[in-house]
């Protein structure tokens, strides 16, 4: 059995202090859980106040996003060595926002996932299609190409920890969620191309998560199906009661 992970992106919401009344309030909620791994990845101010807030929790920390070189002159651009540094321990890489926002590609992913994985930190890289690609029928399409650049020139050896989370974009922040035989349907898909990238032993261990407007209402249907391996929580991370309601589906 795959452990499954829950995992908060907080996106650009709360300050330092916001955080720490956060995790004052969600602790508790969750304090025992060891059933599902649970990761928060706020925005980079705030992380220092996020790892020392959960200290001896289980509840572990990662940053949003970093730069594949170890440093110099990138404005504004963080490194892994830093995100280890300040106590984290994953990464999200190629979160649809990223990717539509700021014109993040397939192969920054790539570069991407290659140094989290050479730095040590957990890497969560996000796939998926736009509601024109979903409409227009190229779902798979987008799977395919996203999984084969993100995964190229890596051995199934040193991405052992890597964990992929599939993104129906048109699902995003709109109350719209995939239906979760859709979303089984894409995670198998993208676990055949793990397979055939990385072998067939990494993805039988792959944890894919499902990110689109999880929320407490939904979360124990989604999880219910085999191939979903845990959830990557958006708006409803933001609340503790929320959250914690996930973690607890």
């Amino acid at each position: 059995m795959r452990k499954k992970v829950v995992a908060a992106n907080w996106k650009m919401y709360k300050t330092p202090a916001q955080a720490r009344e956060f995790f004052r309030d969600f602790l508790p909620l969750v304090s025992g859980h060891t059933r599902d791994e649970v990761v928060v990845c706020p925005p980079f101010v705030d992380l220092a106040a996020a790892v020392d807030a959960t200290q001896g929790s289980g509840v572990a920390i990662g940053g949003q996003d970093l730069y594949w070189k170890a440093e110099g002159a990138f404005t504004g651009e963080t490194s892994a060595a830093m995100l280890l540094a300040v106590g984290c321990t994953h990464v999200i890489i190629g979160h649809s926002e990223r990717r539509q926002c700021f014109a993040e590609t397939d192969d920054t992913v790539n570069l991407k996932l290659k140094c989290a994985l050479e730095a040590g930190l957990i890497p969560i890289v996000c796939v998926g299609e736009v509601l024109e690609e979903r409409e227009a029928g190229l779902t798979e399409e987008v799977l395919r190409r996203q999984c084969l650049r993100a995964f190229h020139a890596l051995s199934g050896k040193k991405a052992g920890t890597l964990i992929v989370a599939y993104e129906p974009v048109w699902a995003i922040g709109t109350g719209k969620t995939a239906t979760p035989e859709l979303a089984a349907e894409a995670h198998a898909l993208i676990r055949s191309e793990a397979a055939k990238s990385l072998g067939q032993d990494l993805a039988d261990n792959l944890r894919i998560l499902y990110g689109g407007s999880v929320k407490p209402e939904n979360a124990a249907t989604l999880m219910a199906e085999p191939e979903i391996d845990g959830a990557l929580v958006g708006g409803a991370s933001l609340d503790p009661k929320s959250f914690a309601a996930i973690v607890k589906y």
